[in-house]
């Protein structure tokens, strides 16, 4: 293909995704396709000559989207939102064109210093403390990451270092092998599984630690914790500690943690992936109430650190094809993550504040947690149904009352359907049903059509379970479940 048709390609690409985008609500949001289904419909070789792009985009169509969970369909409520919007997507099509790898300033001014401001603007849109903010007097900065895993491995193994290097101080007669093979850091068990991740790839342990009835962990808990381990002599090194949990988007309590973490010289990071965002409006900010004991934060898009020279100092490594006579001055981003090289993707962030502004980000997120507070009134006016916990910003917690077959049944049928698509979670033994508001497209009647169908569901369930079981019965639910799908 020539440049002009390589041009076409793109501006019929960019038609194929407004037009993807705009018929979402129309496809049902998980796929229908069996493991390998691929295979059989791509060639077992590259092409030997070109191909057109218009067979390339016919296949897209024809291949990729029968294979795709819609993550920013309007009937998506699994998990928690994707980032995603037009700006963001063009602000894509610019970065990948410029095509920088900003590993350091001199290697892209542009990218480094946009990204600076870019997590300043987003720290101040947040009300984060301005010890996070990059500033000529502090050492805070904000950086973007690939994913919020990445950002849980970094601090751990910054934790890890400055932990062992404050130990080595106290104790110069031990090893640094021996010490971290002492040390330990402490998460909730409501955390996500990116945190035990982090800790395997970090050689750190992770102590998963019991929450109180509204899924917080709590000061009396992480200090019982730290003095058992102190006692095997281990050495406590790091808390991860939630705003908005996976499961239920529980808030561990920062004003008790905080304190703990500095009698005991502990690094106290903050996972708030996904209900970070909601700090935009000044009503959630109560949430990160004890954010100024944290040493790093993190919301998607993406970490603010209160001293970035922690993390350098973890993962600097120089060479000489990599210096420059503006060292110092400004962060080199490439030691503040685990790849070398990083994309221009705060041009998305730029994009996105600039067109949205930041009323039209906080119209967006109180337009999603009233869509969910119509789908918890839904649940409440349904004596079939229970909530498990209160709803948290944007995320119902319910179940079907009963056993917990009733609702994996529940589960299993809305996932076969493939309309809409909600995942499970636990409460204390119970299984519930995660029902969140997970697209920008969502809109009033996606909200009645997703509790339609969960109702719809509900009925013929009940139907195949009468007469009344007894309490505990599960393998008799199990089975006239199992002959009611066979008959």
């Amino acid at each position: 293909m020539d440049t002009k048709d390589f041009i076409d390609f793109g501006k019929a690409t960019i038609d194929f995704v407004a037009n993807y985008v705009e018929t979402l609500r129309e496809k049902n949001v998980l796929p229908d396709v069996e493991p390998r289904y691929l295979f059989n419909l791509l060639p077992e070789k590259a092409p030997q000559k070109p191909e057109s792009w218009q067979e390339v985009l016919k296949d897209v169509e024809r291949c990729i989207l029968p294979g795709m969970t819609h993550w920013i369909s309007p009937h998506f409520h699994a998990f928690y939102p994707t980032a995603n919007s037009y700006p963001a997507i063009v602000g894509d099509i610019l970065g990948n064109s410029l095509s920088c790898m900003g590993l350091s300033w001199i290697a892209s001014p542009a990218c480094t210093e946009l990204e600076m401001i870019m997590m300043n603007w987003l720290g101040k849109l947040l009300g984060l403390p301005k010890q996070f903010l990059s500033s000529n007097e502090g050492f805070g900065g904000g950086v973007i990451q690939g994913s919020a895993s990445e950002i849980t491995l970094i601090c751990l193994i910054a934790a890890r270092e400055q932990t062992t290097l404050s130990t080595k101080q106290l104790h110069p007669e031990l090893d640094e092998a021996i010490i971290k093979t002492k040390l330990v850091a402490y998460a909730s068990d409501q955390s996500n599984s990116s945190v035990e991740r982090g800790g395997l790839l970090a050689s750190v342990p992770i102590r998963l630690l019991p929450t109180d009835d509204k899924c917080a962990l709590r000061s009396e808990t992480l200090l019982k914790a730290i003095k058992e381990d102190l006692k095997k002599g281990l050495i406590p090194c790091c808390v991860i500690a939630n705003l908005g949990t996976t499961g239920t988007c529980a808030f561990d309590n920062l004003v008790e943690l905080g304190p703990i973490c500095e009698e005991y010289n502990m690094w106290l990071h903050i996972d708030a992936a996904y209900a970070g965002a909601a700090f935009a409006c000044p009503e959630y900010r109560h949430f990160m109430s004890g954010i100024e004991y944290a040493d790093s934060f993190n919301v998607n898009a993406h970490k603010w650190l209160k001293d970035s020279r922690k993390l350098v100092e973890a993962c600097s490594v120089d060479r000489i094809y990599l210096k420059h006579d503006k060292q110092g001055v400004i962060p080199d981003y490439r030691n503040w993550q685990i790849p070398l090289g990083r994309r221009f993707r705060s041009l998305k962030v730029w994009f996105v504040l600039r067109t949205y502004g930041v009323e039209g980000i906080q119209q967006h997120i109180r337009h999603d947690i009233q869509l969910a507070e119509m789908f918890e009134n839904y649940v409440k006016s349904d004596s079939r149904f229970e909530l498990v916990t209160e709803r948290s910003l944007s995320l119902v917690c319910f179940r079907m009352k009963g056993d917990n077959q009733l609702t994996q049944e529940l589960i299993n049928r809305l996932t076969a359907r493939r309309k809409i698509y909600i995942i499970a979670a636990t409460y204390r033994e119970k299984l519930i049903a995660r029902f969140v508001i997970g697209s920008r497209l969502c809109r009033e009647e996606d909200v009645t059509f997703a509790w339609d169908e969960i109702t719809s569901q509900a009925t013929e369930i009940l139907r195949s379970v009468t007469p009344p079981l007894e309490e505990g019965s599960e393998e008799s639910l199990k089975t006239r479940l199992w002959q009611n799908q066979k008959v």
